[in-house]
């Protein structure tokens, strides 16, 4: 098995894409942001909130989603999504990181209060963005260095489902109005309204938004409820991914691409778990996990693969070989490496490069397709032969410092 070294994988080109901003903040920043919007927070030091709140490990799904309560908080103010999105930028730019789809829920950040609509939040974080790319695109480190330029994509989030009371403003104020709708209605309705702000933004106003995902808790909220929103946004040319396989079986993911069109999928953790297969009409839960994977490996939709998130949200596995990225390189299936949550995970990406490289048998060959990937299925914010050029871009540089590191003669 090769061994790749921290500093080549730093120095490669990566595109993260699975990446939520409100679980990548910065933890002095997360302090800062709190004190000034005097949102009380566990701790008040960058040690103690690592003790409490943010943890190397957690017992379970909720005490893992337990951070987003503080980070959502912090970030209900305009100019704090703008330094929010700006400084994940550099982040990732610091780790040879240069294209990022950063995804949110605009709707746990609206607080009309504040003058907060969805317009404004998308605005806020896209501003951020933007400076970090002209910042760098204008730097000595692509105009004499020759790396890629930085590019950016927004994918915005609809909800699953959220709570009547305590969720955010905008859901506590839409369930106030729509207090004699099914709960269901509630959730599917607000779905669709972000998602014809999204198109509608895109078009108007050019915001890179590329793409609609689907997050929140998957049992008792299957994606074939959220049919009608995936049609509109694949009506309207905007791309797709949903979490599925996170933290139920195989047929959530079969149902995310069959019936919301997904280009992606997220996370696709139980793809080969048949054993969480819950649906009685699947008769041989085996041979349908494999025939999924047959069929989306052939279809070449990508799964955002998140290590180190899968980890510490199913505590039961005691070894990174037990995660089913290995099955997924076996059936060769498009994977990417990505994130999740750069602040929840403790995590980056170089930090998942090595984790997989370091515990899966990936020859070089295998990495470059790997890479390939991050760059050839993003959801860019351009025509098809501007995300080539790109990608072409990318990739030749991956050669010169695959080149530097020797593993090119």
């Amino acid at each position: 098995m090769p061994r790749y070294s921290t500093d080549f994988i730093r120095a490669m080109p990566k595109a993260d894409l699975h990446l939520h901003l409100d679980g990548s903040l910065r933890l002095d920043t997360l302090l800062a942001m709190a004190k000034t919007l005097k949102v009380p927070l566990p701790a008040d030091t960058v040690e103690g909130l690592q003790a409490q709140v943010f943890k190397p490990a957690y017992q379970n799904l909720g005490e893992y989603l337990r951070g987003f309560q503080y980070t959502c908080a912090v970030l209900r103010d305009a100019n704090h999504l703008t330094q929010a999105a700006y400084e994940l930028a550099q982040d990732n730019l610091a780790e040879g990181v240069n294209y990022i789809e950063v995804r949110f829920a605009p709707q746990l950040l609206m607080d009309l209060s504040r003058g907060l609509d969805f317009d404004t939040v998308m605005r806020a974080v896209n501003a951020g963005l933007q400076q970090a790319e002209q910042a760098y695109n204008n730097s000595a480190a692509v105009l004499e260095q020759g790396k890629p330029p930085f590019r950016y994509g927004i994918i915005n989030c609809a909800m699953r489902m959220f709570a009547a009371k305590g969720f955010s403003p905008y859901y506590d104020q839409l369930f106030q109005l729509m207090r004699d709708f099914e709960p269901m209605q509630v959730i599917k309705l607000a779905a669709m309204e972000l998602v014809r702000a999204s198109v509608r933004l895109r078009d108007d106003e050019g915001l890179p938004i590329v793409g609609l995902d689907l997050a929140g808790q998957e049992s008792g909220y299957p994606a074939s409820k959220f049919k009608e929103v995936y049609e509109f946004a694949h009506q309207h040319f905007l791309l797709k991914t949903v979490h599925a396989g996170e933290a139920y079986g195989a047929e959530s993911v079969f149902e995310a691409i069959a019936e919301c069109h997904a280009d992606r999928i997220g996370h696709g953790y139980s793809l080969f778990l048949p054993e969480r297969i819950q649906d009685p009409a699947i008769v041989d839960p085996v041979a349908y996990s494999q025939r999924l994977a047959s069929f989306m490996a052939d279809k070449r939709i990508a799964i955002e693969v998140c290590l180190t998130s899968n980890l510490q949200t199913n505590p039961a596995i005691a070894d990174i070989r037990q995660h089913p990225f290995g099955e997924m390189l076996k059936n060769r299936m498009a994977t990417v490496i990505c994130t999740d949550n750069r602040l929840v995970s403790n995590t980056t990406l170089s930090d998942e490069y090595k984790l997989a490289l370091d515990h899966f048998d990936i020859p070089f060959k295998r990495l470059k397709d790997m890479v390939a990937y991050g760059f050839k299925k993003n959801f860019f914010p351009g025509n098809y032969v501007e995300k080539r050029q790109y990608a072409k871009q990318c990739l030749q540089y991956f050669d010169r410092v695959a080149q530097q590191y020797g593993f090119i003669d």
